[in-house]
């Protein structure tokens, strides 16, 4: 059930809360709009040497496949959550600048078709600054794409050689300006930090300079040495060396201030946006809100409703997309795995991501998911917390629970007395309602 439950004592009590939590429950499985994250389009012309994402080479040009399958699965999953208004759709990957125009466009019709697609729908599309990708990105908007993420990651031509990337910075630019051509005040660039090499003064310049040609939304991402990755076997090996962690914390420090100066307004963890250019649909993660993922190695979380669910589930799709196509023909989808999401699980994530935007999470949001115990029930006591607060890394008021914004660099070092006292708070008294209801421990 979604709705959170009291420790109370009396069978006639938590019968009527059970109650309450379960109509809590269906009310919110019943939603009537979701997020699309279409596709994941899993091919690329070649591996980054940092990336670890579920990507593959193509050995033959089976797009036309390929798009009959997405086309398939977006069906079957729209049907499978009953979702009547798609507000956002992402088209991630691997490189999905490689698929057609017209893959695109069978698409969007899909979804079309199964479901409402917003007229103020935001459909964005995640593009490889090459020549390639800049040519198509006209077809793109013919196709239905109105927003774009470009993958710009870095301004210096040696730095793109290191990470394996297929493009030049010259390249990168020319992309960002025929896309702000395109859809002006809707394109977004990924840039990179903590790369090779990398000193907190070349970042500063190489930061002052993108700023000066980007468009409303810039999303920072810290280089992760993935294992298993070419990159992280250079390294190990001695081959390259990164910046040291104390100096990427500055490098975070100083892009914030400066994106801060430039009129960006930080709304999470890695993204910053001005004149209202905020992603709808990223931050329809943050918030909890159901999704949907098709093609190969997406993650979705929706409520079944056309099997009769009531619980929200956390879905992944099959990674090889051999394999997930087979299936998709098979039964209409490629779904790999299918967990219930429990009670505490779905708190879980709700404080998770809620905490990562720079609003953090109100009360009215926290009660949609946990209607008996509030924000300040929940966090309000533990001395763990309380340390927190009095730190001012952490703020709970009548706003609700978010961090301060020196706290947000420290997220990740806070989360685990946050969830410590979540659990501690929760579990019991689901534990005991089970008990109660009859259930076994």
């Amino acid at each position: 059930c979604l709705g959170g439950l009291l420790t109370i004592r009396g069978t006639k009590k938590v019968l009527q809360i059970l109650e309450k939590s379960r109509k809590c429950a269906q009310n919110m499985s019943k939603s009537p709009s979701s997020s699309l994250p279409l596709l994941q389009w899993p091919y690329c012309l070649r591996r980054c040497s940092y990336c670890n994402f579920n990507k593959y080479i193509s050995r033959e040009d089976n797009d036309h496949i390929m798009t009959e399958c997405i086309q398939r699965e977006t069906e079957t999953l729209l049907r499978l959550s009953q979702v009547s208004c798609i507000t956002s759709v992402f088209f991630g990957g691997g490189t999905p600048s490689l698929a057609h125009p017209s893959t695109i466009a069978a698409v969007l019709q899909t979804v079309s078709r199964w479901a409402r697609l917003s007229d103020k729908a935001e459909v964005t599309l995640e593009v490889n600054p090459t020549p390639v990708g800049k040519s198509k990105l006209e077809d793109y908007c013919r196709a239905g794409v109105n927003r774009f993420s470009i993958g710009v990651q870095s301004l210096q031509d040696e730095d793109l050689k290191i990470l394996g990337r297929d493009h030049s910075s010259h390249q990168a630019l020319q992309t960002v300006e025929e896309a702000r051509r395109l859809c002006p005040g809707r394109v977004s660039v990924d840039v990179m930090f903590g790369r090779p090499k990398q000193s907190v003064e070349s970042w500063e310049n190489e930061l002052s300079e993108l700023l000066r040609v980007c468009d409303d939304h810039v999303s920072l991402y810290q280089l992760t040495l993935e294992r298993g990755t070419r990159l992280f076997k250079q390294v190990l090996g001695g081959e390259v060396t990164v910046p040291a962690e104390d100096v990427t914390a500055e490098m975070y420090r100083c892009a914030r201030r400066t994106l801060q100066q430039r009129g960006f307004l930080q709304y999470e963890v890695s993204n910053f946006a001005r004149h209202k250019a905020a992603s709808h649909h990223n931050t329809s993660y943050w918030k909890g809100r159901q999704y949907i993922g098709v093609g190969p190695g997406a993650h979705g979380r929706f409520v079944p409703l056309g099997e009769g669910g009531v619980h929200r589930e956390a879905r992944t799709q099959t990674l090889e997309p051999d394999v997930w196509i087979r299936e998709v023909r098979q039964r209409g989808h490629g779904t790999r795995r299918r967990i219930q999401l429990g009670h505490l699980e779905l708190l879980e994530e709700v404080l998770v991501m809620g905490l990562r935007m720079t609003d953090g999470i109100n009360h009215e949001h926290w009660e949609m998911f946990s209607p008996h115990l509030g924000l300040r029930e929940v966090f309000g006591t533990s001395r763990e917390v309380q340390e927190l607060l009095q730190s001012g890394q952490l703020i709970l008021d009548d706003r609700g629970l978010r961090c301060s914004w020196d706290g947000l660099v420290l997220l990740d070092s806070m989360l685990p007395a946050l969830l410590v006292e979540l659990e501690r708070q929760i579990g019991p008294s689901l534990q005991r309602d089970h008990h109660t209801d009859g259930s076994p421990h």
